[in-house]
């Protein structure tokens, strides 16, 4: 598994994995409980895994959406 994306933003993450599975990528939302349970001062981010088959065309996706 590769990671693809990387924010504190929930809606970013709930925005990419949508888009990602629009195409048939399955993505896979690590750190969430970790982050939530530190706070809100933002030092664990949650991430967005794919498969390293789907690495390439995950990058592809996310590079044309409007986040960060």
């Amino acid at each position: 598994m590769k990671e693809v994306f990387r924010t504190n933003n929930p809606v970013e993450i709930s925005f990419v994995l949508h888009c990602l599975a629009e195409t048939g990528i399955q993505g896979i939302e690590l750190d969430r409980h970790t982050s939530v349970i530190e706070g809100s001062i933002g030092a664990i981010q949650r991430r967005i895994m794919v498969i390293d088959d789907d690495f390439d065309a995950a990058v592809r996706i996310i590079n044309g959406l409007d986040v960060k």
